[in-house]
């Protein structure tokens, strides 16, 4: 995987680098990421050539968020058939990469589907390449026209509950276009907020422990012009208990069938705080996040993570030791402390006001409502009414 530098953009309000795309230089094609694991200190290129390069990018976060690891999971499909490699060996790899977020698993299956289509329709390898490269840039439009939807019915819904305006918006992790192939899910509604002028305030969480929030969410919200203040994650209770907050609005990487959301560790604490202060709780995905196959939250993988990520703070510019798995940290516990590291928790449907999508809102949030959402997600007919 190589690596290739580029200046960061001058001035706070330059538009967020892009998270990922597909090139074909000389040499042959190639997925380029914007490397996360390297903001905010500096904006890095991770060429991947091959798949291991893409699961291994996937697994250390470089490329990361739920929408984008499906179009990521896509692309490395593709990537695998253009190349000459076994695809379906590609795609076992990629889809289990990483297990909570369903977006992987769908990107890969759509784009080996339209593989093995065309190879059934008699298409030689090239075409039947071209046939998945095509469906992961689909998949990469649909998206980002989720994204636009996403933001749009979002608003509408704050505007709905918060007539007054002037919204005190807290989010959690990053949801934003680093996440998307657009704007962002729960990001994407944020920022239309701003553009309207209705934004007062972003409270960040800082997202321990791999710090999505401060390193992530901030990087976008300063290019976007946006009034924010980070804050630690154990301090959302005090701007709870001061009225400061009007809304809590967070993504997901994985809804059940009966409305319960895995999302970045952290956010269900953030649920119960939102009910006990009588503030919406609000989570903002597409419908490819949707998994109908996983009943319930407790139906839900949730990955753990390595425990140094708890017990070091890497610096998110500290390169890996020859031979290292992870960057160099500084020890911030002593040696031989376990961890308990969930890289992500579950809100039960109960503690949810609303899930927005790009047909539209379900609220309340019952096992009947995402029926109907998946539902008309598979007939593509009209928008889901709150």
């Amino acid at each position: 995987m190589a690596d290739e530098h580029r200046e960061s953009p001058e001035g706070a309000a330059a538009p967020t680098a892009f998270a990922l795309r597909w090139e074909e230089p000389p040499e042959g094609p190639v997925v380029v990421l914007l490397d996360q694991t390297r903001l905010p200190a500096e904006e890095v290129e991770l060429v991947c050539t091959d798949v291991p390069m893409l699961v291994e990018a996937i697994r250390s976060l470089a490329v990361r968020g739920a929408p984008l690891l499906g179009i990521a999971g896509a692309y490395g499909v593709a990537l695998a058939a253009v190349r000459g490699f076994d695809v379906d060996e590609a795609a076992e790899s990629l889809a289990h990469a990483r297990p909570t977020a369903v977006n992987l698993g769908y990107g890969v299956r759509r784009a080996a589907a339209a593989y093995h289509a065309a190879v059934r329709d008699g298409a030689d390898p090239e075409r039947a390449a071209a046939a998945a490269l095509a469906e992961a840039r689909t998949l990469h439009g649909e998206d980002a026209e989720a994204s636009e939807r996403m933001a749009g019915h979002g608003r509408a819904l704050l505007d709905e509950l918060l007539p007054a305006g002037g919204y005190r918006i807290l989010t959690h992790c990053n949801s934003g276009a680093l996440v998307s192939g657009g704007e962002g899910t729960a990001l994407a509604v944020v920022k239309a907020v701003h553009r309207a002028g209705q934004l007062r305030r972003l409270w960040v969480d800082e997202t321990r422990p791999l710090f999505q929030g401060s390193r992530l969410t901030a990087y976008e919200a300063a290019r976007a012009g946006m009034a924010y203040t980070l804050l630690t994650d154990n301090a959302a209770g005090s701007l709870f208990a001061a009225g400061e907050v009007d809304a809590v609005v967070i993504g997901a990487d994985r809804i059940a069938a009966d409305g319960s959301v895995a999302n970045k560790v952290g956010s269900y604490p953030l649920a119960v705080l939102a009910r006990y202060h009588h503030v919406p709780f609000i989570v903002v995905a597409p419908t490819t996040t949707v998994d109908p196959d996983t009943p319930d939250g407790a139906a839900i993988e949730v990955e753990q993570r390595p425990g140094h990520e708890v017990t070091d703070v890497i610096l998110p510019h500290a390169p890996a030791a020859p031979g290292a798995e992870a960057a160099l940290g500084v020890p911030v516990a002593p040696l031989g402390t376990q961890a308990f590291n969930p890289a992500f928790d579950v809100t039960p449907p109960e503690l949810v006001t609303a899930i927005v999508t790009e047909r539209g809102v379900v609220a309340p949030v019952t096992e009947g409502g995402i029926a109907e959402l998946c539902d008309r997600s598979r007939s593509g007919n009209g928008m889901m009414a709150s």
